[in-house]
């Protein structure tokens, strides 16, 4: 039996950087988590981030990101929101929802609680 394959969506554009590298830090950490339980997951931010530093892309332009999202949520059996603070009115999360439901893809909303750790404070007074 094949393992579920799941799409992580959360909010990732601020306009302040340590909030978008907090956003970036933790859903890391909550895909590293469901891979550890077993699931095949895509995380967007966890692999668009470092290539748009490295690859000298802009890291918040929705389009072209969601261009790029877009393809791999319609091959991934359900849809995961994290519900991180800005999700509700991030319009990259939003496209994905409406994508997720025009397809039928089952959606389902995790609210996560996670302590602020020692490196996402020293990252946020840089």
């Amino acid at each position: 039996m094949s393992k579920l394959m799941i799409y992580l969506a959360c909010p990732y554009s601020h306009p302040d950087a340590a909030v978008r590298n907090y956003r970036f830090r933790n859903i890391c950490r909550i895909a590293a988590a469901l891979m550890r339980e077993g699931y095949v997951v895509f995380s967007p931010l966890s692999h668009s981030v470092p290539i748009a530093e490295i690859g000298g892309i802009d890291d918040v332009d929705n389009d072209f990101w969601l261009a790029q999202d877009l393809p791999i949520l319609r091959k991934c059996d359900e849809l995961i929101v994290v519900e991180l603070d800005g999700w509700e009115s991030s319009k990259g999360v939003q496209a994905e929802i409406e994508e997720a439901k025009r397809l039928n893809i089952p959606i389902q909303n995790i609210e996560v609680i996670i302590r602020k750790q020692e490196d996402d404070k020293d990252d946020a007074e840089r």
